[in-house]
Parts: structure tokens; sequence; C-alpha cells
């Protein structure tokens, strides 16, 4: 069987580009089991409400809804367990050190294959405030008047 190549987007966190600031991206490895994989290849992921925690030297991401794969049988794991993330020693203790002094968190932005592998891009994000969002809200709707208004005159 030949081995996939390329990058192929499986889920993406959109409400956390509405709800914070990302400082910085990760990339880190998922660990998941069989039925997980087959769920994740069929694109049953949610990351909405998901974030990651430091213990004990590891990552962990929670809130990850990977839902039951349909077929599966009794190895059918718990949807909502915490998955490990996996990264090296030293990048999870600069981004645990991150998180504790500067009041940011890490939120996984999506989840991806890149090859054959399950990847979560994971984002050092800062919360905006209600007027940042209105900001943002309003920065949008000019660029979309000002892509309104090229159009017409290019094209007409």
């Amino acid at each position: 069987m030949p081995k996939q190549t390329g990058t192929r987007q499986i889920a993406q966190n959109r409400k956390a580009f509405h709800e914070y600031f990302v400082l910085e991206r990760f990339e880190a490895g998922i660990e998941l089991f069989g039925t997980e994989v087959k769920s994740v290849r069929a694109g049953q992921v949610n990351l909405k409400d998901s974030f990651c925690t430091v213990k004990d030297g590891e990552l962990f991401a929670r809130g990850l809804h990977i839902s039951p794969y349909e077929h599966g049988n009794i190895f059918n794991r718990d949807p909502m367990r915490p998955k490990r993330l996996l990264m090296h020693k030293r990048e999870i203790l600069k981004l645990q050190s991150r998180v504790m002094q500067d009041g940011v968190a890490l939120i996984p932005l999506s989840l991806y294959f890149k090859d054959s592998r399950v990847k979560m891009e994971l984002g050092l994000c800062k919360g905006k405030k209600l007027h940042d969002k209105r900001d943002s809200a309003a920065d949008r709707e000019a660029m979309r008047d000002i892509d309104r208004a090229m159009k017409e005159r290019n094209y007409r």
C-alpha cells in the first residue's frame, strides 16, 4: 500500500480565532487508538471547547471530542478522554513556563493529516476582550466592503 503524502485538513477550531489572539503556533503529534483514527478519517471531530494542559511534564488535549467509531466494538474509547500530545520535552517545558508566566492559554487550532500521521496545530493564545472582538468584526466587514467595491469596478 503506498504511503500518503501531503497534508489534509480534518477539523478547524474557528471559535478560537474569534475568542483569542494567536501569538505563536506549534505542531504536535497526537496519541490515538485504532477506532479513534477511523473516526478522525471520517471527520467526526469537534475542537470547539478544547484546551491543552501540562501535567507531570506531559501535554494533554482536554475537551477534544472524537465520536465513537460507528462500526466499532468493545475497543471504542471514551470520546472525551484526555488525549496525550507528542512534543519534545524541552518544547513542553517552554510552553508550560509561558502559560504560567504570561497568562496565555494553549488552544488546539486545527487537526490534520501530515503524510499518514494525525497532527494537531496548537496556538499560544491570549484572550480577546469584548472591544477587541468588535474591532475584529469591524475590520472583517470593512474588508468585505472593499472586496465588493473592487469586484464591481474591475469586472463591469
